[in-house]
């Protein structure tokens, strides 16, 4: 079938009911056939068939619909058949836009048709002059996508602005002077790089330096559409040409970077310069607009939910869910954005009610090669944007060397993410002058492109021939602003020269001022966090109320009812606590955010912090009815990915130190898809970028016998992470212990990431439990001594354990009436509190036998790292065997296994 017949082959009586159906209810079919309807009715409303008309008329109706379908295709299709790529010849589609493929002829290229009142409102016009603005709108250097989105008024508006103005922008002289001084930067830093620093890892922006006059433009241009805060997040390629020429961070400073030899701040091992973030602030028309390029790791797309979760923080505790004045901006990669599937789970949450920032600004550097791969091999979509689709959000595919072109398209980009707030994106299709890095070698892999590439001129050099051609500049001006910058650069590296020290910027230093580094100091002495028992009935009373007014299940109103009897009884479970250290810092001013898969309910059905009444139509949230004055308590339950959520969580805790964030993982485990995260960022950000975060992570963990992927939250791995402050890991067995270190977090001059590994069978074990005056006295414990045994010196063997297995070993001491063993829980393994442990084990006999004991299997949980912390004393370890898996999948075996550990115990 050619080509012709393809876009003829069409079922005429499915056509005729679809025509129907949009003659009774417009919204009824897709928009493709209604945008088509809507030619086909103006074509009958101008050449209207009456009884007996000659055939002409019926003709010319057929050619006006002939026509309107034309003008769909090329909205549609027209990105196709661009000239987008400035060093490739595009792959071929089928079928064309050529007329013949549209019933039309070249006889008909003279016709005037009214059709041409749906272009651009050009009027009626020949069918030569409305090609003509298809082609300029759709088919030179901008190709765009947008016909798959759903909203009627969104499509019109887009549409009409882009063929209205041909898609294209008149600049005055100054703003095309403006984008060539943005040019010569962006190249003349590049250049001054590559020599001055030869075979020094930069990841150049070279054949891509459009980007930086198109982010100029969205920079300098978002106050007038009341931007206030721009958050940015970019991997390595052209990192240091933004820093520099957009966020102005001195030349001086990256140049120092090259050849510094230490740092002299708190900042211990630091990391490579194109990782860097740096705050900043620009001025443009009177409009101040804060600048915030967040630090990111080489894993490709990781900072994406790291800024969303930071754009997120700033709306709801800054600018009051404003969206126009924040402004998230992700720089991506051709391979990474088609390749990372943490791509799709940001772009996922990115309208969801507690994860929305209004949009985003996606420009991805396609230099159409993924480190070696050419891009054939990378992707099986026919772009590497096809994600944007998900969202139903625009694409704009832009060439590279029309600088005037992707200056227009971050304008239109910008004003459209600030009319509807959702993302949109820009294709920049360009290229990379050298390999992944400068000393690589890319002929190795791609000859032809990179034979190309070599003859090909740069993007200022382009846009300066065209400027001089049409008597905007001079050559001798155009030379004498290149040896200008030149000079600039020569003297910040002479500047760069006087010290071979670093000093690098905290991030979001105002938000920190008051916070500090912690050290050795913070840990050796608890913090007072209780609160006055007068404060504490009130706030239970508030939280186990139910509205009268409401009708809810009779198990919610008897959950209720008995979370109330605990106030009478004294005897607060493990929700309760939870609940009450969110209370009480609310009362204090402290902003709580919760999100995890199920957090809302729990996923052990214990938290209910919402609670749904009885028709499904309403949500009642105890935690926001504590009266005036308190802050915000938000509980969320998240999309089904880790990676996303707990990176934004991350970002959220970034920019929000006076609040609590948590994210919480459905089971311990399933945070191991979010790994990148940890590695990365939570564990250590201080020490490469002298971030400071206070995020908490819940990790359900304890061996109940449901087999080996839902017992561990991995305690191993984040011991092993451990190392200079920069974490917090506990494994609480009270519900006060647990209210404290989470009311900990915000009642020190410190931040840093604290990790829980909270329980499963506990939230409802009848021992576990706390009274009123252990929430209203004292703090967190580090160590919980073993007050069941008075006289110390008959006991023979002292064992240490953590969380859900002291009330198992306890039990089996009771059990037998053992009185000469006693058991010590360590609730905070790092930092290890070597220090309390061993003061209490002075009062011990000297001979007594010291033995760590835990349900985890020999290579995993805390013993190794205990018995390295303890490595002056004989610590036994009694565990599970060795193995390459958490636990046993049969309940049977679970419960040998545990009932061997519990008898070697006490042995």
């Amino acid at each position: 079938m050619n080509a012709k017949d393809e876009m003829n082959a069409v079922d005429l009586e499915a056509i005729e009911d679809l025509y129907r159906k949009y003659k009774a209810d417009p919204e009824s079919v897709d928009e493709s056939f209604r945008y088509f309807f809507q030619g086909f009715d103006l074509a009958i409303t101008r050449f209207p068939v009456k009884p007996g008309e000659s055939s002409v008329s019926v003709e010319n109706s057929r050619k006006e619909l002939a026509v309107m379908k034309l003008i769909t295709g090329y909205r549609r299709r027209g990105h196709l058949f661009t000239k987008t790529n400035p060093v490739r010849t595009r792959r071929s589609y089928f079928p064309t836009l050529d007329i013949e493929n549209f019933d039309l002829t070249e006889s008909d290229l003279d016709r005037h048709f009214e059709a041409g009142h749906e272009v651009g409102g050009m009027g009626k016009a020949t069918l030569r002059e409305i090609i003509a603005r298809l082609e300029k709108t759709y088919c030179k250097s901008i190709g765009v996508e947008y016909r798959y989105m759903t909203k009627p008024e969104i499509v019109r508006w887009l549409q009409d602005k882009m063929e209205d103005s041909e898609n294209r922008d008149v600049l005055s002289r100054e703003a095309r002077l403006r984008i060539l001084d943005r040019l010569i930067e962006a190249s003349g830093f590049e250049d001054y790089l590559h020599k001055k620093f030869v075979g020094q890892k930069r990841f150049s922006l070279e054949g891509s330096e459009s980007i930086i006059p198109a982010l100029d433009a969205v920079m300098s241009r978002g106050g007038a559409y009341d931007v206030n805060e721009i958050v940015i997040g970019m991997a390595h390629r052209g990192r240091l040409n933004v820093l520099t020429n957009l966020m102005k961070k001195p030349y001086a400073q990256v140049f120092r970077e090259f050849n510094a030899q230490n740092y002299d701040e708190e900042i211990k091992y630091g990391d490579v310069k194109y990782h860097l973030g740096y705050n900043s602030t620009i001025e443009y028309e009177g409009r101040t607009i804060t600048l915030s390029l967040t630090p990111n790791p080489s894993h490709l797309e990781a900072v994406g939910p790291v800024v969303q979760g930071i754009a997120r923080a700033m709306l709801e505790n800054v600018h009051n869910y404003d969206y126009d004045q924040v402004l998230p901006i992700l720089i991506h990669g051709d391979a990474a954005i088609a390749g990372q599937g943490v791509v799709y789970e940001t772009i996922q949450f990115s309208k969801l009610e507690g994860y929305k920032t209004g949009g985003t600004i996606h420009i991805v550097i396609n230099n159409q090669v993924g480190f070696t791969t050419n891009y054939l091999e990378a992707r099986s979509s026919t772009y590497c944007t096809d994600v944007a689709k998900v969202t139903h959000s625009p694409v704009f595919h832009v060439n590279g060397d029309d600088i005037e072109a992707m200056v227009y398209v971050a304008k239109l980009a910008l004003e459209f993410r600030q009319k509807f707030n959702i993302d949109v994106f820009i294709d920049l299709l360009s290229y990379r002058k050298y390999g992944h890095n400068e000393g690589d070698e890319p002929r190795f892999t791609q000859p032809k492109l990179y034979d190309i590439i070599a003859k090909h001129k740069n993007p200022r050099d382009i846009y300066a021939e065209k400027l001089i051609a049409e008597d905007v500049i001079t050559r001798q001006e155009f030379e004498a602003k290149v040896s200008g910058f030149h000079r600039r650069l020569e003297e910040a590296y002479e500047e760069s020269l006087k010290s071979n020290k670093l000093n690098l910027q905290p991030f979001f230093p105002k938000r920190y001022k008051n916070i500090r580094y912690p050290e050795a100091a913070d840990f050796e002495k608890s913090v007072d966090t209780a609160i006055s028992k007068e404060l504490f009935i009130e706030l239970a009373k508030d939280i186990t109320k139910l509205p009268e007014d409401k009708k809810f299940f009779n198990k919610t109103r008897r959950l209720f009812a008995q979370r109330a009897a605990m106030i009478e009884q004294d005897s607060y479970d493990w929700a309760m606590g939870e609940l009450m250290a969110y209370a009480s810092l609310a009362k204090e001013n402290h902003s709580v955010r919760l999100s995890g898969q199920d957090s809302e309910r729990g996923t052990f059905s214990h938290r209910h912090a919402e609670v749904i009444t009885e028709d499904g139509e309403e949500k009642y949230f105890p935690l926001k009815t504590l009266g005036e004055g308190q802050a915000p308590v938000r509980v969320y339950n998240s999309p089904l990915n880790e990676y996303g959520i707990l990176g934004f969580e991350y970002g959220y805790s970034l920019a929000h130190p006076e609040g609590l964030t948590i994210w919480e993982a459905q089971f311990g485990d399933f945070y191991n898809v979010g790994q990148v995260i940890v590695d990365q960022y939570i564990s250590a950000a201080q020490e490469k970028w002298g971030i400071r975060s206070g995020l908490v992570m819940f990790l359900p963990h304890g061996y109940e016998g449901q087999g080996a992927e839902h017992s561990s939250g991995r305690i191993e791995r984040f011991l092993s992470l451990c190392a200079n402050y920069n974490l917090q890991v506990v494994n609480c067995t009270t519900p006060a212990n647990f209210f404290h270190v989470l009311r900990r977090q915000l009642h020190r001059d410190i931040r840093l990431p604290l990790i829980v590994f909270t329980p499963k069978s506990l939230l409802r074990h009848p021992e576990c439990t706390s009274s009123l005056a252990d929430f209203t006295e004292g703090g967190f414990m580090e160590v919980i001594e073993d007050k069941s045994i008075k006289d110390l010196s008959k006991v023979r063997r002292v064992l240490l354990c953590s969380g859900k297995i002291y009330y198992e070993l306890n039990a089996v001491r009771q059990e037998r009436k053992i009185n000469d063993i006693s058991i010590l829980r360590v609730e905070q393994l790092y930092p290890f509190p070597e220090k309390q442990i061993r003061e209490i084990l002075q009062r011990y006999p000297a001979n007594m036998e010291l033995v760590w004991v835990q349900e985890e299997p020999f290579n995993m949980g805390a013993a190794l790292f205990v018995k390295q912390q303890m490595d002056d004393c004989t610590l036994e370890i009694l565990s599970r065997p060795a193995s390459g898996v958490t636990a046993e999948g049969l309940s049977a075996q679970h419960k040998m296994q545990q009932a061997i550990i519990l008898d070697e115990a006490f042995s």
